[in-house]
C-alpha cells in the first residue's frame, strides 16, 4: 500500500506587504505573485480574484488577519517573513488545512548578539555619555559612574533558541545565569526560576527572550517589576506586548528600576514620548534581527518555505505545534 504525498499547487501568489527586493524579485521570478492592492482597493482585488490565492507571503509583524484568511478559500500556506507568528492566527489557519511558516534559527545570532550589547549599553550608559560627549558637556570626573556587568546576575525570560543564544555569550562575562520558560529544561547548567516574578527577584538583569502572543501578553507586569526593583535593569528583544508597558513606563520614571534597552514596543514605531526624554533607556528601533547577512538569510528560508509549498506542498520551517500541558 502506498502513502500519497502532498500535490503541487498551481494558483496565484499574494504578497500582502512589502518584503525585501531579493525575496520579491525571487517570488516575481518563480511564481505567479501578486501584491496585494492598497487597503483602498485590496477588497474589490480579493471579491475578484482570493479565489486564485493558494499561498501567502507576509511579514511577522503583519501576519494574515482573519478578513483576509476568509477572503481566500483555497489558500494553503501562510508564509511568514520572521520569526514570530503571532499577527496570525495559527489554530484558526490550521483548522482550515492552511499551513503555516516561520524562519527560525537563522536570526537567532544577531538577536543575541544586540540582546547583549543593549545589556552593556544600557549598565555603562554608553548611548547617554555618547550624548554627553556630544553636546560638549564633558569635563573631567562628570560623568556619573555606571554599573559594571560582569559578575552580574542575569535572568532569562525564555530559553527557546534566542534566549539560549544570550545565555552562551554571557557566560564570557562570568554572571549567574537563570531562567524561566514553560517548563524546566534539564540540558542546561542554568538555575530555573518557578515564575517570572521569582526570576526578576533573584537577578540584577531581566532579559526577555519569550515569544509574542495572547499566552505571554503583560507576563512581565507591574510585580515582576518590582520584583526586579530599583536597582534591576531590565532588556527587551522580544515583543513589546510581553511587558506590561504602562508599569514599565511607571517603574522608570519613577524610579522603580534602574534602567532598560527596548528593541520593541507595543505600538510601533509609536514610542512612549516619557521614554524619550530618559537617559536611563536605550531606545532601539526593532533592530535585532537587522543586519544585511540575517535579513538575506531570512528571505531565502521564506522563498524556500513558498517554492517548496508550491511544488511539493509542503513546508521547510512549519511552526511547530504548541506543547501540551
Amino acid at each position: 500500500m502506498t502513502t500519497s504525498s502532498p500535490a503541487p499547487r498551481d494558483g496565484t501568489v499574494l504578497q500582502v506587504c512589502p518584503l525585501p527586493a531579493s525575496l520579491e524579485s525571487a517570488l516575481a521570478a518563480h511564481h505567479r505573485t501578486v501584491r496585494l492592492p492598497e487597503p483602498a482597493d485590496a477588497a474589490a482585488y480579493l471579491r475578484e480574484h482570493g479565489d486564485e490565492v493558494v499561498a501567502a507571503v507576509t511579514r511577522a509583524r503583519t501576519g494574515v488577519t482573519h478578513d483576509l484568511m476568509d477572503a481566500l478559500p483555497r489558500l494553503g500556506a501562510i508564509v511568514n517573513f520572521g520569526v514570530g507568528y503571532e499577527t496570525t492566527d495559527v489554530p484558526r489557519a490550521r483548522a482550515r488545512g492552511i499551513q503555516v511558516s516561520n524562519t527560525p534559527d537563522v536570526l537567532t545570532d544577531c538577536v543575541a548578539d544586540l540582546a547583549v550589547g543593549a545589556l552593556i549599553d544600557v549598565m555603562r550608559r554608553l548611548s547617554a555619555a555618547d550624548r554627553y560627549v556630544r553636546r560638549g558637556d564633558w569635563v573631567p570626573g562628570g560623568f556619573p559612574l555606571t554599573t559594571r556587568v560582569s559578575g552580574k546576575r542575569v535572568g532569562i525570560l525564555g530559553l527557546g533558541r534566542i534566549g539560549r543564544a544570550i545565555a552562551r555569550r554571557l557566560e564570557g562575562f562570568d554572571v549567574g545565569l537563570s531562567y524561566h520558560s514553560r517548563t524546566a529544561v534539564t540540558d542546561v547548567p542554568y538555575s530555573y526560576a518557578d515564575s517570572p516574578h521569582a526570576l526578576a527577584a533573584g537577578a540584577d538583569v531581566l532579559v526577555v527572550a519569550a515569544a509574542g502572543g495572547a499566552g505571554t501578553r503583560d507576563l512581565v507586569s507591574a510585580e515582576v517589576l518590582e520584583a526586579l526593583g530599583p536597582r534591576g535593569y531590565l532588556v527587551n528583544v522580544a515583543r513589546g506586548s510581553v511587558i506590561d508597558e504602562p508599569a514599565l513606563v511607571a517603574a522608570l520614571v519613577k524610579g522603580g528600576i534602574a534602567g532598560a534597552a527596548l528593541d520593541v514596543f507595543v505600538d510601533e514605531p509609536r514610542v512612549p514620548p516619557a521614554l524619550l526624554e530618559l537617559d536611563t533607556v536605550v531606545l532601539l528601533p526593532h533592530i535585532a534581527s537587522g543586519t544585511h547577512e540575517t535579513r538575506e538569510a531570512m528571505g531565502e528560508l521564506a522563498f524556500r518555505n513558498l517554492h517548496r509549498f508550491m511544488t511539493e506542498g509542503t513546508l521547510v520551517t512549519p511552526v511547530p505545534e504548541p506543547p501540551t500541558a
